[in-house]
Order: C-alpha cells, then structure tokens, then sequence
C-alpha cells in the first residue's frame, strides 16, 4: 500500500492530500530515510511524521485497505 494511503487509512493524518504533502515537504520518514508518498508500506517499518510541532514515531503492524475507526490504531504501535 502506498504511504500516503496507509497514513489516511491508520489515521496518522487526518486527510491523504495532507499526507502527500507532507512527503512532499519532507517530513515523514521511513526507517531513517526520507521517503516518497509512492513508497510501499511493508510491516515493521517505523515511520517518523513531523507536522509543526507534533512528531509521532510508530512501527508498522498491519496493513489493510480499509480500516473502521475502532481498528486504525490495531495497524501500528508507538514505538
């Protein structure tokens, strides 16, 4: 899945648009690296995301197409 759809889908950003900005600009990275909104999410990466002065780090877990709200946050864990 794409990382600007898995950041939609887990909730880590509220909108895809914003997370493909977000990529654009920089700010998330992907086990260290600056990474492409077209970047494949694999389990257990650890994505790092800095939007102004807020910055989550969380490990991959799951990766599914769609999630309910209840079970977004069951696709990654803090790390």
């Amino acid at each position: 899945m794409r990382l600007d759809k898995y950041l939609k889908v887990s909730r880590l950003v509220k909108r895809r648009t914003v997370a493909n900005e977000a990529c654009d600009a920089g700010k998330v990275l992907v086990n260290g690296k600056t990474a492409r909104a077209s970047y494949d999410v694999k389990v257990n990466d650890v994505i790092e995301i800095t939007l102004g002065t807020r910055s989550v780090k969380v490990a991959v877990t799951a990766v599914n197409e769609f999630a309910k709200k209840e079970d977004a946050s069951s696709m990654y864990r803090p790390v």
